[in-house]
């Protein structure tokens, strides 16, 4: 039924005006618009709304997340914009904070400015 339609990704924020200059100037996804209520942007084909909203609890796990062909280059990005990776304890991470799953992915994990955990994974 809906498997031929497209996702749009919802996630939470406190702040629009925080939450616009991270997702467009340090992760740099296109805005499509930036209302009262909701920001949009696309997130290379995907539509991604952040709602605004007054308060709310983020998710004790990912709530969005990227695969990418070069994580190694993706965190070194993500480390030069001031961003600080995730550690979970009992995982086994790298010194940069990149964990490699059983199957082979490789996955780090960070946090927008209201605490939304985001991932990025190079697949195996």
């Amino acid at each position: 039924m809906l498997g031929t339609h497209a996702v749009v990704a919802f996630i939470a924020t406190r702040d629009g005006v925080v939450a616009r200059q991270f997702y467009e100037k340090t992760l740099g996804l296109r805005l499509i618009s930036d209302e009262p209520w909701v920001l949009v942007f696309d997130a290379n084909g995907t539509t991604l709304r952040i709602q605004k909203v007054d308060a709310f609890t983020p998710f004790p796990f990912t709530a969005l997340g990227w695969t990418v062909p070069s994580i190694e280059a993706l965190v070194g990005a993500l480390e030069k914009q001031g961003i600080k990776l995730e550690r979970y304890d009992g995982m086994k991470q790298d010194a940069r904070g990149i964990w490699r799953s059983p199957s082979g992915a490789r996955v780090a994990w960070f946090k927008d400015p209201d605490g939304n955990t985001l991932s990025v994974t190079e697949l195996g």
